[in-house]
């Protein structure tokens, strides 16, 4: 599960931190193998700027699942630094962390000319060259007559992160698979090419050692429930949630225009057009994600619920998880 730590209208930050650890802890108890957390920032809607301190908080509060980030956005942090707040939460939950890479900066473009101190910067040339100083420093090693040979990511432990490339483009899976990694797709962002660039990234992936398979993830909007007002509610929101983004308003959206949308012709009319969203009922939920699953050749499913109402959203988790169960 993907969790953009959304805070809800009229809550604080604080509230919305305390609630993406019940959401975590359903997981835990339902039986869900990771719980992420994307990278935002210079939104007033997401708690998710700082996702290594979001995972420190969580795994404390959970007992067995996986927690990692969705990712982290490499361009706008060090290779060194990312690698050494990696390790340091392995040593604190060892055999539970998990890193996916992304190269986009996860905000606007005055927001990441800050975060890199104002330098100026080419993601698409200078991430290939980011990621393979970060696994370097993860334990696979620099060459002797590097400059960086010298340098310890500490704490030194013996293990590293599950990594992933993520992906909104077919870039993301073709350089996993060119680089022998997992990868993980936004089919929520971009479902008119997910299936097509997965199964190339399986058909394309190039072992980085002897015996290595392909492994990837697609994420997906998805909301469970027998209640059709908490669908409606749950399309409506992010409906309206991509438009904001689209015209630079990052709010939190009042309950009451959700619900004014929701009744209204526009939403009836449009109401899920591109396909995007995988919504009603847990079973009908759970056979379409399995079918996704089956033809993106994609190992995981990364649920990702986006919503107004975190009760509603921590129903929907179990429901599927049980649903999943039965299904399986």
């Amino acid at each position: 599960m993907l969790d953009f730590v959304g805070i809800e209208y009229g809550e604080s930050p604080a509230s919305a931190i305390a609630g993406a650890v019940q959401v975590a802890q359903t997981l835990d108890d339902s039986g869900y193998r990771r719980y992420w957390v994307s990278e935002h920032h210079n939104m007033t809607s997401l708690a998710c700027s700082a996702p290594e301190l979001l995972i420190a908080h969580i795994g404390a509060k959970t007992s067995r699942i996986r927690i990692g980030a969705a990712g982290i956005m490499l361009p706008n942090h060090s290779s060194l630094k990312v690698a050494e707040m990696f390790r340091t939460l392995l040593a604190m939950y060892p055999g539970r962390i998990d890193l996916a890479l992304g190269r986009a900066p996860g905000t606007d473009p005055l927001t990441a000319h800050v975060l890199r101190r104002g330098m100026v910067s080419d993601p698409a040339v200078e991430f290939p060259g980011q990621v393979g100083q970060l696994l370097a420093f993860l334990g696979e090693g620099f060459p002797d007559d590097h400059p960086y040979r010298q340098l310890v990511a500490a704490p030194v432990v013996d293990e590293r992160p599950e990594l992933f490339v993520l992906g909104s483009s077919a870039y993301g899976p073709m350089f996993a698979a060119a680089n022998g990694l997992s990868a993980v797709f936004a089919h929520h962002m971009s479902p008119d090419i997910a299936f097509d660039v997965l199964t190339s990234y399986r058909r394309d992936f190039t072992p980085r050692f002897e015996g290595q398979q392909p492994y990837s993830a697609m994420s997906v909007l998805a909301f469970a429930s027998d209640d059709e007002a908490s669908v409606r509610d749950f399309e409506a929101a992010w409906t309206l949630t991509i438009r904001n983004i689209r015209q630079g308003k990052r709010e939190p959206l009042p309950p009451e225009r959700v619900a004014e949308f929701a009744a209204s012709a526009e939403f009836a009319a449009t109401r899920n057009v591109d396909g995007r969203m995988v919504t009603g009922s847990p079973g009908q939920v759970v056979r379409k994600l399995q079918e996704m699953k089956e033809h993106a050749q994609a190992d995981e499913i990364v649920v990702v619920t986006p919503s107004l109402d975190r009760d509603r959203r921590r129903s929907s988790f179990a429901a599927i998880a049980a649903a999943w169960r039965s299904a399986s």
